[in-house]
């Protein structure tokens, strides 16, 4: 499931990048749980919740369904 994971946040990670920020997993829980770090103009974002909760966690659902939520730490 990791592999998994770190696929897909390289898929999402240029796109951050394009904005100024990046990503960083931090760890994935046995519940399911991803935990990342936004770094970059994403970690004091106003936008990142949305960003985060609509954007990355949407899509490393649909890569990786046992994914349950993505959270920021």
């Amino acid at each position: 499931m990791e592999k998994e994971v770190r696929k897909a946040l390289e898929e999402i990670r240029p796109h951050l990048q394009a904005d100024g920020g990046d990503i960083e997993l931090v760890e994935i829980t046995e519940e399911g749980v991803v935990k990342v770090r936004l770094t970059g103009a994403c970690a004091g974002c106003p936008m990142r919740q949305m960003t985060l909760t609509q954007g990355i966690e949407q899509f490393i659902k649909r890569r990786v369904p046992q994914i349950l939520r993505v959270e920021a730490v």
